[in-house]
């Protein structure tokens, strides 16, 4: 699966485009769409819509993972996030892809294993996982990548498997064919055929 994941905002919108084969994770591309503030708002959400679809077009994603947004003090940069957060849902449906949003901490959850981690942490995490020399830069292009390692890793969860976290599921993809999640109390399910045993 590739999925093209974007940190939505008005000057600086980060994309980040990641394959997932099993548990490999390899980063096709990221980087931020710039638009100069002095514009008009109209066009520089043109401006946003353009490159974003053009990323779609020669990328392929399959899936698009895109920041939910939250309202905070500034309401001039959240006024301005949620329209870029528009454009990123019109050009996937203009694309026939499907969109799913996360919010930061779900993002956070799956990338670093703490929904309070930092940007710092954040970034780190998405260059360990996907095997670059350095944090991707600017954070806005890093995030991208995150939510699409976020998207990865809920996908790749088992199914029927809803209280496995997405760190977990990405552990047990890595494992192979028979790992196994025991839990406290209970005894891992044996499977039928692989040691001559009943199944349980």
């Amino acid at each position: 699966m590739r999925v093209l994941g974007v940190d939505p905002g008005l000057s600086r919108c980060g994309i980040g485009v990641v394959d997932g084969r099993g548990a490999r994770r390899v980063a096709v591309r990221a980087g931020v769409v710039r638009t100069a503030p002095g514009e008009p708002v109209a066009r520089r959400l043109a401006q946003v819509h353009r490159a974003l679809a053009r990323i779609a077009a020669e990328t392929a994603p399959d899936a698009v993972a895109v920041e939910r947004v939250f309202f905070n003090s500034n309401a001039r940069t959240a006024m301005g996030v949620g329209q870029a957060a528009g454009v990123v849902l019109l050009v996937a449906e203009q694309a026939g892809l499907p969109v799913v949003e996360y919010t930061p901490t779900q993002v956070k959850l799956a990338v670093a294993g703490t929904g309070r981690a930092d940007k710092a942490q954040v970034g780190f995490m998405v260059r360990a996982q996907l095997g670059l020399a350095e944090a991707p830069r600017p954070p806005d292009a890093a995030d991208a990548l995150a939510l699409a390692l976020c998207h990865l890793a809920r996908s790749s969860a088992p199914a029927g498997g809803g209280d496995v976290s997405p760190r977990l599921a990405a552990a047990l993809a890595a494992a192979g064919p028979g790992a196994q999640v025991v839990r406290a109390g209970r005894a891992p399910a044996r499977r039928s055929g692989s040691d001559g045993g009943d199944s349980r």
